[in-house]
């Protein structure tokens, strides 16, 4: 009897003595779909801590907007709080879209990996029923011992004898790759129904989060429709507005300029201490390196310089209503805002709270309303629009402690507190010095 014995074992790539093992097909059928899918979970959980993130957002500009329709009428903190729930949406709506994009991925890549171990399994099963077919013919005790005896000399019926093992070896190894192959095949198939359920939700989701956007844009439209049949009164409180603004800015500029030429006083009065000599003084009021000549004002501005970008915001929870520097009104777009600082719209009751260790400069009041300035070395914060405070000129403040609560405004129902931070004289832009989530 004939068995083609190294035919077979070449057919199968069996791993003969003294060669390099091939690493198992299946090995690396899971290992790429591993990496595939484990960089995808990852994304996949950004996505849904981002999505979680922004229904948080929703649910709170909810809640401010709450606060303000008391008022029978709109008003132009509702529409800013309306326009800033509108970007979140989209910004929701986006996020459900690549995650969606994602698992449209995902399900085609487990397709193509279903397709590729459907075809492996038909290979191995075609390759394991050949062995069985020659085991069969091969099983009986006399066909094997034939076979060994009917070798040419002791050194091939060696051979045999170990080709007979191997192959006795090797069925019961393609046995066991059979069956990792139809489990790692299950799971592909539970993952594809699974990540199928998980897009059909998302699609749900995508479609009931654009009817809420509809609607909050039609809403939009009603509100500016309001505004504008109230137009002339609404100019005329903003003016009113930037001027009580341009008062408070120059008492700060004046406060500032203060304390830049008391320190170079005291600069000048101590280096004609020690040397007997005082330098002229330049005028330079503008200046804030004075301010910062003693090692404790040194330590604090660096500590403050180091820390932007993480900064706490002024109030625990809020958003920011209004940006730095000049940009169009919400309403009127001929109207061009100028912004010292920023504003943020927080929930009644809202505290105001120090965004760094410092010293109370000053406190003032701007028409019916309280405003602290803190100084840190040479740097200064500005917190507006309080309706009391619980500090005085001259106080330690420490970081996040409370200096006040937040105004809040009796016909619109908004509350907003304004953050500005100076340089010596020069305004910075808030935004860039806190931590980009509050």
């Amino acid at each position: 009897m004939y068995f083609p014995f190294n035919q077979i074992m070449k057919s199968f790539s069996y791993p003969t003595p003294g060669r390099n093992r091939r690493i198992p097909v299946l090995l690396l059928v899971v290992c790429f779909f591993g990496c595939f899918t484990a960089g995808f979970a990852q994304t996949k959980k950004e996505l849904e801590r981002k999505k979680e993130a922004l229904h948080k957002e929703i649910e709170y500009t909810n809640k401010l907007l709450n606060q303000t329709s008391r008022n029978k009428s709109s008003s132009i903190s509702q529409l800013v709080t309306l326009n800033k729930k509108i970007n979140v949406r989209t910004e929701l709506i986006s996020t459900i879209h690549h995650e969606i994009g994602g698992l449209d991925s995902e399900i085609g890549n487990i397709g193509v990996h279903i397709d590729s171990l459907e075809k492996k399994m038909t290979h191995l099963k075609e390759q394991y029923a050949l062995l069985l077919y020659y085991a069969y013919k091969s099983q009986g005790t006399y066909s094997r011992l034939l076979f060994i005896l009917s070798a040419g000399d002791f050194n091939q019926a060696y051979k045999r004898f170990r080709y007979l093992r191997h192959l006795s070896e090797y069925r019961i190894s393609q046995q066991q790759l059979i069956l990792q192959f139809q489990d790692s095949l299950n799971g592909k198939i539970s993952a594809l129904r699974g990540s199928r359920v998980q897009k059909s939700q998302l699609l749900v989701s995508q479609k009931k989060e654009k009817g809420k956007l509809d609607q909050e844009k039609k809403q939009q439209v009603e509100i500016i429709n309001n505004l504008s049949q109230r137009e002339k009164k609404l100019r005329a409180d903003l003016k009113q507005k930037q001027r009580d603004e341009e008062k408070l800015n120059r008492e700060i500029e004046k406060i500032i300029r203060k304390e830049i030429e008391a320190a170079q006083k005291r600069a000048q009065a101590k280096e004609k201490a020690t040397t007997g000599k005082s330098t002229p003084s330049r005028n330079n009021t503008t200046s804030s390196s004075v301010l910062a000549t003693t090692p404790e004002a040194i330590k604090l501005s660096n500590d403050f310089s180091g820390n932007r970008g993480k900064l706490p915001w002024p109030v625990e929870q809020g958003f920011i209503s209004s940006t730095f520097g000049r940009h169009a009104h919400p309403v009127w777009k001929d109207v061009v805002v100028n912004n010292n600082g920023i504003d943020i719209n927080s929930n009644s009751g809202a505290k105001a709270r120090a965004i760094f260790n410092g010293t109370v400069l000053r406190v003032l009041m701007v028409v019916d309303k309280y405003a602290v300035l803190v100084q840190h070395g040479e740097y200064f914060t500005l917190y507006s629009n309080l309706r009391d405070v619980t500090v005085k000129s001259g106080d330690k403040v420490i970081t996040k402690q409370t200096l006040g609560i937040v105004q809040t405004d009796e016909d619109d129902g908004k509350t907003e507190v304004h953050l500005e931070i100076w340089k010596g004289s020069n305004k910075l832009d808030p935004q860039g010095w806190i931590a980009s989530k509050n």
